[in-house]
């Protein structure tokens, strides 16, 4: 018998919700992805570069006219500047990037610090390599009205829970699953915390684009101190709508990056090659991504609105392409249920899967509170919104 390293770790939520919705032909608004095609610029791009004969292998670190265009953008876009040939690296997704900065940067002993509700590949990676998740709850605050909620950063348990241990702080911004998003004051909170540490930084970034209402995504590399240990990780899929075509990037300084090309070349190596090219082209357009939170917005307004003539108690939105909700002020029994269970009802019974926040806390924690994902067409998006009417 093979001893497992991740004990806990079973069949996901997000699996489980997307069968039962298939087997009830249910809306499926618990999958993180687009139900709607990419531009076909990028799909013409992608057959180009193979016809072209970009087909065997690119460099490790990526081809270096798309690292090129990553450290223009991010100079531009947050006014730092990264080294392509030396802290730019292209990875399979974002995850990868994730998994790769923490197998390269945590050993057995070392904590990580992980803010919870956590996106689900966090935890796994630190346990694989040995080290021990260090679990700090966002505060799940009270609107003046006594029924509006919201998620803010628990600052107070941050600096608890940094200990002589710490290796790291994972952070994520715009949050899955809440959609909170950091501001510049939060960074300034943040390099007070790690000043005269040796704490890493892994600056989860992937809905980048996805900021809302005028507001602008904060990221680590606008703020100099912080940019210096931390890792930066980004996602062409989630920018471009090509979740299945797992490329990301990674941006660090000289000295983190040149350890997580280390272990990089020995997970992945490197990154499918007409991808790359493919990316390279469409990123000289920077319309796609500077138009993105436009696109989305009008997406969450029209989701939005729609919710707001149901029962369920909206959370706020500002940025990713999820929105939370409360069920608990529902007039149905279905209201006392847990957070799972509620979305097993809601799939097998209203015909919309959603995904309930506590699978993304250690221990379930139940707050009523269950996530939507509005990355769908907007045919979609009314279709389900005509069955959540019952939810008075």
């Amino acid at each position: 018998m093979l001893s497992t390293k991740l004990p806990k770790v079973g069949t996901t939520i997000f699996t489980v919700m997307s069968a039962l919705a298939q087997k009830h032909q249910a809306i499926n608004l618990g999958q993180g992805f687009p139900d709607f095609p990419c531009d076909r610029r990028l799909t013409d791009a992608l057959y180009q570069a193979s016809l072209a004969g970009h087909n065997q292998y690119p460099p490790m670190a990526g081809i270096l006219p798309l690292r090129v265009a990553i450290s223009e953008k991010l100079a531009q876009l947050y006014g730092h500047s990264y080294e392509p040939d030396t802290e730019i690296t292209v990875t399979a997704g974002g995850t990868q990037g994730l998994f790769t900065v923490v197998a390269a940067c945590v050993r057995p002993g070392d904590e990580v610090i992980v803010i919870e509700p956590v996106y689900d590949s966090y935890i796994p990676a630190i346990e694989a390599v040995g080290g021990t998740a260090i679990r700090v709850a966002m505060e799940l605050r009270q609107g003046p009205d006594g029924l509006s909620q919201s998620y803010e950063l628990p600052w107070a348990a941050l600096q608890a829970a940094i200990s002589p241990a710490t290796r790291m702080i994972m952070i994520n911004s715009p949050h899955n699953p809440t959609g909170m998003v950091w501001t510049r004051a939060d960074l300034e909170r943040l390099a007070s915390l790690v000043r005269n540490t040796s704490i890493l930084i892994c600056s989860d970034e992937v809905y980048e684009h996805m900021v809302y209402d005028g507001q602008h995504h904060h990221s680590v590399a606008c703020h100099p101190e912080l940019a210096q240990r931390s890792f930066l990780i980004s996602s062409f899929g989630k920018t471009y709508h090509v979740t299945g075509w797992k490329i990301g990037f990674v941006a660090a300084p000289h000295e983190l990056s040149l350890e997580f090309r280390k272990v990089h070349q020995f997970n992945v190596f490197t990154v499918h090659t007409p991808t790359q090219h493919a990316i390279y082209a469409y990123m000289q357009d920077p319309g796609p991504y500077l138009e993105l939170a436009d696109f989305y917005q009008a997406k969450r307004d029209l989701f939005r609105q729609g919710l707001a003539s149901t029962g369920l108690k909206l959370l706020p939105a500002p940025g990713t392409y999820f929105q939370c909700v409360n069920y608990r002020q529902l007039q149905i029994a279905q209201a006392e249920l847990t957070e799972s269970d509620f979305c097993r009802w809601l799939t097998q019974t209203v015909g919309v899967a959603a995904i309930p926040v506590s699978a993304f806390y250690e221990d379930k924690t139940e707050s009523g509170i269950v996530r939507f994902c509005y990355a769908k067409q907007n045919t979609t998006l009314q279709a389900a919104l005509e069955r959540l009417q019952v939810l008075q």
